[in-house]
């Protein structure tokens, strides 16, 4: 998938994919919580929670200047 150049819609993406990250977080706690759940749909939830969190540190790489520590 391909990533805007425009910041601005950088920006807007990654305040999307992060609202998206927290609210896959809080489906996940609450099935949790809430046993029996099914196995495979958490597993699913993870592993698009984890596709959610390389793409925002994508972004974040795009937006923010290269820092050397």
């Amino acid at each position: 998938m391909t990533l805007p150049d425009d910041p601005a819609a950088l920006q807007a993406l990654l305040t999307d994919l992060k609202i998206e990250h927290h609210d896959l977080d809080e489906t996940i706690a609450r099935l949790e919580g809430a046993p029996p759940h099914d196995e495979l749909l958490m597993r699913r939830l993870k592993k698009r929670k984890l596709q959610l969190k390389d793409r925002i540190s994508a972004v974040q790489r795009l937006l923010g200047p290269d820092l050397i520590a």
